[in-house]
């Protein structure tokens, strides 16, 4: 008989546990993903110091300022805060165009305005209203947001009647507000208003571990839209 090749024995079993003790890392972290509140994934300190702080936050009517660099996940954490029924980005529409869309108009408020819109703070009225990249909300329009968020009443463009209208506000930027109400670019009375309960998302680069849980939860993802494996 071969004698027995215990180096050969050896890097088997090596290669078994290893196996093993990856398979159950997947069942773990595949466990993990599908109990994480709204898609959140923290495992590392700060998220999860994140995510016991949404936690309160989303039965409550309190204003939410959420920040973080571009790509962190803020309208997720949004979504987890509570279903948003609105969604605006501030950054994505000219100041008319954007005035319009948030407070709507009267036919014959402006030219082209042919028929009667509703805006979406009405359209959010008994929910949330998401306003992405507040940063980019112009002046004036952070003074007439900032009026709405105290009298909760709107006026339509064209129109002269207030109507009264109950929404919760969640907001994010990548901006420093801060620093922008320094410049004179963001009204310090409306960034208070906002900061009642502030939410920052840390980068991905300070939460390497969270790497391979994103990673599953994508593929995971993938595969429920076309049906593979």
């Amino acid at each position: 008989e071969k004698p027995l090749d215990f180096d050969l024995l050896h890097l088997t079993l090596e290669r078994a546990l290893d196996h093993t003790r990856l398979a159950a890392e997947n069942r773990e972290l595949r466990e993990y993903i599908r109990e994480s509140p709204s898609g959140l994934l923290g495992r590392s300190p700060r998220m999860r110091e994140l995510i016991e702080m949404v936690n309160p936050v989303a039965p409550t009517e309190a204003t939410v300022l959420i920040t973080g660099e571009s790509g962190t996940g803020k309208e997720r954490v949004a979504r987890a805060i509570q279903e948003a029924s609105v969604t605006v980005n501030c950054a994505a529409l000219n100041e008319s165009l954007l005035e319009s869309e948030l407070f709507g108009h009267e036919k014959g408020a402006f030219t082209g305005a042919d028929k009667r819109r509703e805006g979406r703070f009405s359209q959010a009225d008994g929910g949330t209203l998401f306003l992405d990249e507040i940063g980019e909300l112009p002046l004036r329009l952070q003074s007439k947001l900032l009026q709405v968020i105290q009298e909760k009443q709107i006026v339509k463009l064209g129109g002269g009647k207030p109507v009264s209208i109950d929404f919760r506000l969640v907001a994010a930027t990548n901006q420093d507000l801060e620093a922008l109400v320094e410049k004179k670019r963001f009204r310090s009375a409306l960034f208070f208003r906002l900061n009642a309960l502030p939410l920052w998302i840390p980068p991905l680069r300070e939460r390497r571990e969270e790497i391979v849980p994103l990673c599953l939860s994508i593929l995971g993802e993938m595969n429920a839209k076309y049906g593979t494996e």
